[in-house]
């Protein structure tokens, strides 16, 4: 039965507990790190290699918590431009050996390399010559023998206290695993449009959008020429709602803009016989259409202001209100 600890020493035992845990880790992570820069780092040279020249997909497996690991690592490599697909060792050895092929590369997670259940997938990659990365701490296990190419996880301590559950052992394999992706990433010259490709839906979608996804196109534009009266202009200005209007010169180039804070500190009886020139701001922070919306809400944010106009060699082809980024969720 546990003992009863007063609240302020049990709380005092949980965040001592939490950050003992945490600096367990740490320092695994550092093991890693170092290790990386020596056998370790031309061995996971060696996986990028094998995983760029290989025409399927990289195959990700593992029991246990290796294999949620797994399926993360797999996930990651999919979404970041390197096809793979998460296969687990009880469903290989019931049929689901039939998804690979000798044009794949697996990668197989195992801290100890001797989960009976990686036996048959073991065996298949052998017989038919399927190229086999290992993420494992034991060079001497069956799985480390096995595999073509072994990056070797640190000897490092559980945060687990009694050792058995995996904490750290299972950290170090997830960051090998992002250590791959990123390194495949970086050599595919992957960019935020591919990345967008793959990720339409929610907040990283919405940031990974383009000004032209969202702007207001060239009808919507609230747009009057140089030498027109403020009288013309606030009749364009209601009509269209933006809050603003821009002022073009004769060649279609945007020169200037009228906002409702220009009107408020331009206000006279004289404001309508007045011409846009005289009020309007001088060349105004403008946006292009292949610039991220979140780039844009940036830009919108750091000039304090709420609605901004889309050009494309000086002429405006667009114009986005922070509402327009905000709704689509990139806020």
């Amino acid at each position: 039965m546990k003992t009863q600890i007063p609240p302020a020493q049990q709380r005092a035992k949980w965040r001592a507990s939490a950050t003992r845990a945490l600096e367990i880790e740490r320092d695994g992570l550092a093991s890693l790190t170092a290790a990386s820069t020596q056998e370790l780092g031309e061995a996971i040279a060696d996986a990028v290699d094998m995983i760029t020249k290989a025409q399927g997909r990289v195959i990700v497996s593992g029991m246990g918590k290796s294999g949620h690991v797994g399926r993360k690592i797999a996930s990651t490599l999919a979404s970041t431009g390197t096809p793979a697909n998460f296969v687990h060792p009880a469903e290989a050895s019931h049929g689901d050996l039939g998804m690979i092929t000798p044009q794949d590369v697996v990668l197989i997670l195992s801290n100890s390399g001797e989960s009976a259940e990686l036996r048959d997938m073991l065996d298949y990659t052998q017989r038919f010559s399927v190229p086999l990365i290992a993420i494992c701490s034991k060079p001497e296990s069956a799985l480390a023998k096995a595999a073509d190419i072994l990056l070797q996880t640190p000897k490092a301590q559980e945060a687990c206290p009694i050792g058995m559950a995996p904490t750290t052992s299972t950290l170090l394999q997830l960051a090998l695993g992002d250590a791959l992706a990123i390194a495949l990433l970086e050599d595919k010259g992957f960019t935020p449009q591919d990345f967008r490709e793959f990720h339409p839906g929610g907040k990283l979608g919405a940031q990974l959008k383009h000004v032209s996804d969202v702007m207001h196109g060239q009808a919507a534009l609230p747009l009057v020429e140089a030498g027109s009266a403020m009288s013309d202009a606030l009749v364009v200005m209601s009509s269209k709602s933006f809050g603003c209007i821009g002022v073009v010169n004769t060649t279609g180039k945007l020169i200037g803009i009228i906002t409702d804070g220009d009107l408020r500190r331009h206000m006279s009886p004289q404001l309508l016989q007045q011409k846009v020139d005289d009020i309007m701001t001088a060349d105004p922070k403008t946006i292009t259409p292949d610039m991220l919306a979140s780039e844009a809400l940036e830009r919108l944010n750091a000039a304090k202001i709420t609605s901004v106009f889309v050009v494309e060699n000086s002429r405006p082809t667009g114009l986005v209100h922070i509402h327009d980024l905000l709704r689509i969720g990139v806020g």
